[in-house]
C-alpha cells in the first residue's frame, strides 16, 4: 500500500523523509516533490528499480531517465572532467530548472537507459527535494506522470496516474515553477539547448556570452 506525507507539516516531512530514503534504498519508488514539477525517483545504481521507474510511466529505455544531485560537488563523481560551460552554468542555474547533458564517467554502472554515454544532471530548487538528495545521493527522477499526460504539479496529482506503482508520495503543495527544465546538451561540442523550459534560452546565452541563436541551431 502507497503511503503519503504532507512535508508542510514537520514531523510529517521528518518521518516522510525517512521513510522515503529507506524506500529508495530498497530498490522501490519515491514520489518526490521539485521546484519544476513532481518527479518519480528511483535509485540509479540498482537496475530492478529503474525499469520499475519506466514501467509505471509506461515508458521504454530510448527516453533515458535524468538524474537529480543535492549540491554542485556531486558531478565531479559523475563525470570523466567538468568542461567550462558546465562550471559556468552550474554556478548560473543551479539549484534551479536547468538540466545540462554531459558525458558520464566510465566507471559508472547504472543502467539508465539508452543514455549513449551521457547522462542529464540537474540540482533542483526545493527543501524537500535536496533534503532527500542529501541523505540518498543522486537519483534517477523523471517526471511524475505516465508518458503522453501532464507532469503532475502535487502529489496527489502524481498518485493518479501511478497509483501503487509508486510506494511512498511526499506532498509539498503545488509545483513552484510548474514547468519542466529546459534542458542544454553539453556533451557534442558547441552547447545546444534541446529542450526550452524553466529558463529561457535568452538567459542561458547571457550566462554562456553566446547568441540564443545558436543554442537553438
Amino acid at each position: 500500500m502507497s503511503l503519503t506525507y504532507n512535508c508542510g507539516e514537520e514531523s510529517s516531512r521528518k518521518v516522510g523523509l525517512t521513510q522515503a530514503t529507506s524506500t529508495l534504498r530498497s530498490g522501490r519508488l519515491v514520489v518526490m516533490p521539485t521546484d519544476t514539477v513532481y518527479g518519480i525517483a528511483a535509485d540509479p545504481f540498482n537496475p530492478d528499480a529503474v525499469a520499475a521507474l519506466l514501467a509505471a510511466k509506461h515508458r521504454g529505455p530510448d527516453m533515458p531517465v535524468p538524474v537529480l544531485v543535492g549540491s554542485w560537488d556531486t558531478i565531479d563523481g559523475l563525470v570523466p572532467s567538468v568542461s567550462a560551460e558546465a562550471r559556468t552554468l552550474i554556478r548560473a542555474f543551479w539549484p534551479g530548472g536547468l538540466s545540462i547533458v554531459v558525458p558520464q564517467a566510465p566507471s559508472l554502472t547504472w543502467n539508465l537507459g539508452h543514455t549513449a554515454g551521457t547522462v542529464m544532471l540537474r540540482m533542483p530548487l526545493h527543501p524537500v527535494a535536496i533534503e532527500l538528495l542529501r541523505e540518498t545521493g543522486p537519483l534517477a527522477v523523471s517526471s511524475a506522470n505516465v508518458s503522453g499526460n501532464p507532469p503532475a504539479q502535487t502529489a496527489a496529482q502524481a498518485k493518479e496516474q501511478l497509483g501503487e506503482s509508486v510506494s511512498v508520495y511526499l506532498e509539498s503543495g503545488n509545483s513552484d515553477i510548474g514547468t519542466a527544465s529546459t534542458i542544454v546538451d553539453l556533451s557534442r561540442g558547441a552547447p545546444r539547448i534541446i529542450r526550452e523550459g524553466a529558463e529561457t534560452a535568452e538567459r542561458v546565452a547571457e550566462a554562456l556570452g553566446v547568441s540564443a541563436e545558436s543554442l537553438r541551431g
